[in-house]
């Protein structure tokens, strides 16, 4: 019986004809840079002969077309995408994205192991390549109060799995540079293995002790001498768009044929929509090269260098012995997937089908207690209110401060600033923490808007113009088992269930995508001006205070009032 390898060996040498040819096309050799006119020989999941004429079992004819390796997306939760990762696989391995590095940190942050388990299975099933990093801060920071707490206890017991890479995003910066023992105990269980990063515009020498924990990877540059220092430090740059943080224009000076070997490319967070309307980082690729980035160092980033990055020496080039993650596109500059290859399956709908099904968790995750109007009002104070400034575009907040007008013994919006109120509601049912304050930059004239998808410790979020309305939609993610909710002169003009733990839908993603469309609507009906109010208010409970020093970060404390930054 002849073994994988030779069969793999007399597929290349052309003693055997190979499983699939890939006939009269082109290959862009990212070593060289050349587009190179080739046969491209497949053998199971390996690519095993290029440069060459080939005979195969199946031959495809993609005549007048070009074959790059597939994308890796280094950085993202799927989660964010509001379907489970089978949908998202079938979602986006159709635009050439073959493998995928996510942090299930989200579901982490709601119901713990049960989530990571979730993605795990998950990964087992679906056809593009779905590595796990093991979500380092949960909760993010002791500021929150989460879900659940996974101490280094609850993750080694995963560290051995195929699909587990190393230890996710250490958002904890602070904790880091100040020695935390909870920190140093994670960071010392895996150094030597692969530690993502997370520290949006930590400069100088604290950055200096963030690398010297071994931490290696970082998608939160937001310019590009803040990417430039990271790289000169060691640090492999993800450069990150999407739906809510885009950072890929600022970044597009350090997207160079000489650094290219040091970047990769990442959403993070990307919904559906965008996705339906856009793509994924074959947009980034498109956007690029329209901007005048030569098309070596993107391509470069979306392959080869992501996955050096993350150890996965298996692909990112077209090349024999490689893995057969392959995308047929149209051009270079239009990036546009014709055909996509995972692991050698060209992947169709029949493809998807023969993949097994893994069961939901966390559908009774909702505990909030019920809300009124009054829980909603802000007691009148003398001099100026701390306002939380949105940044169309980041993640990252401002810390202003106004006087605001009072009302009898409340505290009022201000309409004419663009000022309303937001809450954060604790909805696991741990303490029932209600906090208020003020947000500036949605542009909502009328209504509220609330979610369940609140990073990092997904408790609801609630903006708004009345409090009426600000009560009903934070209500009815009650019933609806978590998800967004739009309300309109107290009726709900809007809605999306999203049951698996307030953060996926049980829906495929075509449905998720129309109905964010229709939601989409009525948010722009109160009058928002943000192109995606809803991470927009996902990300406001993020205690991220960048006008504030590290050693200020334990001054904060939201139990007690409300500071987002």
């Amino acid at each position: 019986m002849t073994s994988r390898l030779e069969t793999l060996i007399d597929q290349g040498t052309g003693r055997e004809p190979a499983d699939i040819v890939l006939k009269g096309g082109r290959f862009f050799d990212l070593v060289t840079g050349e587009i190179v006119a080739s046969d491209i020989a497949i053998c199971r999941d390996r690519i095993v002969g290029t440069c060459g004429s080939y005979k195969g079992k199946e031959e495809i004819d993609i005549s007048g077309r070009l074959v790059v390796p597939g994308f890796i997306d280094t950085h993202l939760h799927i989660e964010s995408s509001l379907v489970t990762p089978h949908e998202f696989d079938r979602c986006v391995l159709p635009y050439g994205v073959t493998t995928a590095i996510c942090d299930p940190h989200e579901i982490a942050n709601v119901i713990g192991t049960e989530g990571i388990r979730f993605f795990l299975d998950s990964s087992l099933e679906t056809i593009m390549d779905i590595r796990v990093q093991l979500s380092s801060c949960v909760p993010a920071t002791h500021l929150e109060t989460a879900g659940a707490d996974l101490p280094i206890e609850k993750l080694l017991p995963f560290r051995d799995h195929p699909k587990v890479i190393g230890l996710a995003e250490f958002m904890n910066f602070p904790g880091v540079i100040h020695k935390d023992p909870v920190c140093l105990a994670k960071l010392d269980a895996f150094y030597g293995d692969h530690i993502d990063g997370h520290a949006p515009l930590l400069r100088g020498n604290d950055l200096n002790g963030y690398l010297s924990a071994g931490i290696r990877t970082e998608h939160e540059c937001t310019t590009a001498e803040e990417a430039l220092e990271k790289i000169r430090k060691g640090m492999h740059i993800l450069v990150r768009e999407g739906s809510v943080s885009k950072d890929l224009h600022a970044l597009m000076p350090i997207i160079t044929e000489r650094l290219s070997p040091f970047l990769a490319l990442c959403t993070d967070d990307r919904n559906p929509l965008d996705i339906a309307e856009q793509g994924h980082l074959d947009y980034m690729i498109r956007t690029a090269i329209a901007n005048g980035i030569e098309p070596l160092a993107i391509y470069r980033a979306a392959s080869i260098s992501a996955a050096r990055a993350f150890g996965l020496r298996d692909r990112g080039l077209v090349a024999p012995g490689w893995r057969a993650d392959l995308v047929v596109i149209d051009s270079l500059r239009n990036c546009k997937a014709e055909m996509v290859f995972s692991a050698g399956r060209k992947v169709t709908d029949e493809l998807f089908a023969t993949r097994k099904p893994v069961a939901p968790v966390g559908l009774d995750s909702v505990k909030a207690r019920p809300v009124e109007a009054a829980h909603f009002v802000v007691p009148a104070t003398q001099g100026e209110t701390s306002v939380i400034g949105v940044l169309p575009g980041k993640i990252i907040t401002e810390h202003r401060r106004y006087e605001l007008p009072s009302f009898g013994n409340e505290t009022g919006i201000d309409l004419d600033r663009d000022i309303i109120k937001v809450a954060v509601i604790e909805r696991h049912g741990k303490n029932g923490n209600h906090a208020n304050g003020f947000v500036q930059g949605f542009g909502l004239k009328k209504g509220a808007i609330a979610s369940t998808v609140g990073h990092d410790s997904h408790n609801i979020c609630v903006v708004g113009v009345d409090e009426e309305d600000m009560a009903l939609a934070a209500n009815r993610l009650g019933e609806i088992h978590g998800g967004f909710v739009v309300v309109e002169g107290g009726k709900v003009t809007g809605e999306i269930a999203l049951p698996i733990a307030g953060l996926m839908s049980l829906e495929p993603y075509e449905t998720v995508r129309d109905t964010l469309h229709h939601l989409r609507k009525a948010a722009y009906a109160l009058g928002t001006t943000l192109q995606e109010p809803f991470l927009q208010v996902a990300f406001l409970p993020l205690p991220v205070i960048p006008h504030l020093k590290i050693s200020d970060m334990g001054l904060v404390d939201v139990d007690k009032f409300m500071l987002i930054g």
